[in-house]
């Protein structure tokens, strides 16, 4: 789960980048607040999900089941902060910012175990 994080650390780094380039400065800040919307519920969740296995004992399933509902939920809520914080939010460098992060699992087989 660690690598998992840590690769969308990654793709939230390359959004940023990106949207540096084709956004400016606003685009940048903007890509970088989508990406760790999404990257630190998911560093909660896995962390969650290490101290539930780390006690032993059933509700394994439950546990994961409401740790994802709680991470959806609060990407959401830190998306609709940032549009409602974040005055010069660049809305094509949030969803690079955002999509990147969510899709960063698709390059997790680049990454050797």
């Amino acid at each position: 789960m660690l690598k998992m994080v840590l690769l969308q650390l990654g793709a939230t780094i390359v959004a940023t980048a990106i949207a540096a380039v084709f956004f400016g400065p606003a685009g940048a800040v903007s890509a970088a607040f989508g990406g760790l919307s999404c990257v630190l519920p998911s560093a909660l969740f896995a962390l969650r999900l290490h101290v539930v296995a780390q006690r032993g004992g059933s509700g394994h399933v439950a546990a994961f089941f409401v740790g994802e509902f709680l991470k959806v939920a609060s990407i959401v809520g830190l998306l609709v902060l940032v549009g409602l914080l974040y005055e010069d939010v660049h809305w094509g460098g949030l969803f690079i910012g955002l999509i990147l992060a969510l899709k960063a699992n698709l390059f997790a087989f680049l990454v050797k175990t």
